[in-house]
């Protein structure tokens, strides 16, 4: 199991359940107590659907297969590589050499980026059409993620809001005390799971949502700096010098590695 939301999912059920055991506290009545589910996901549902325009609302499906499957993304150092590639083949043959390339690209936002070069726009229009494009694109993810960083503040508070309600009808059962006692016993559960579905899945499924998009705004930075370098007729060693900055020490490290493992390759016995 790869997914880190899924694992955080278990390990979040399973602290909770655990610690209840350790504490004595009954789990039956988490399950026994239907209204707190109402209030909290229903009414975390409601609010979310005030606080946000349909056109947003309508993602959210799409939000949460992205939660709960891997970001299929092509890394840095594929990155740098494919675009020593390039810069090298455009220094041999032109940059026209490329459009044989452009097909087997399969990043949309790469492959616009490719054509709008080879077409022979100015570059500076290239810069400021890709760069507006990876702006539009963290306006829609910063909106997804706020959708889920709002139900995390809702989710608390209603919380509260379902405990002052099973007080409210505790109260009705002063004379018997035996009752009394279990009615603010289930009072509380609202509240355990406002806090749960508030710090334990919406605020963090909005953080892991802000770390994609980051990751993904990175990546198009990335080539958006291969794309212009390659317009400018750089050579593959300055090409691949320009891009290293986005990689970590570590990244950086192993790019090395690799290039003298092929080197070594390269070179007769």
């Amino acid at each position: 199991m790869k997914n880190s939301t899924i694992i955080g999912l278990i390990l979040g059920l399973f602290s909770l359940i655990v610690g209840m055991i350790l504490k004595g506290a009954p789990i039956t009545s988490l399950i026994s107590n239907p209204a707190a589910y109402v209030i909290i996901l229903v009414g975390t549902a409601a609010s979310v659907v005030m606080a946000f325009p349909s056109r947003d609302l309508a993602k959210v499906p799409k939000l949460f297969k992205i939660l709960f499957s891997e970001q299929k993304l092509i890394s840095k150092q594929e990155v740098i590589t494919m675009f020593m590639e390039w810069a090298s083949i455009t220094r041999r043959e032109g940059l026209l050499a490329l459009e044989a390339r452009v097909d087997e690209i399969e990043d949309q936002f790469l492959k616009n980026g490719m054509r709008m070069i080879i077409d022979g726009n100015d570059q500076d229009f290239v810069r400021d059409v890709l760069l507006e494009d990876i702006s539009a694109t963290e306006d829609r993810h910063k909106a997804g993620a706020q959708i889920f960083s709002q139900a995390g503040m809702y989710a608390p508070t209603l919380g509260v809001l379902g405990a002052v309600v099973g007080l409210i009808a505790a109260l009705g059962n002063l004379e018997e005390m035996e009752k009394l006692a279990h009615a603010v016993a289930g009072a509380f559960v609202a509240t355990v799971l406002g806090i749960f579905t508030g710090y334990v899945l919406w605020h963090p499924m909005s953080n892991k949502l802000k770390r994609l998009s980051k990751r993904e705004v990175e990546l198009r930075l990335m080539m958006v700096e291969g794309l212009l370098s390659i317009q400018s007729g750089v050579s593959t060693t300055a090409i691949q010098q320009k891009l290293s900055v986005f990689l970590t020490p570590t990244e950086r490290q192993r790019l090395a590695e690799k290039e003298e493992s092929a080197r070594e390759q390269k070179e007769p016995a």
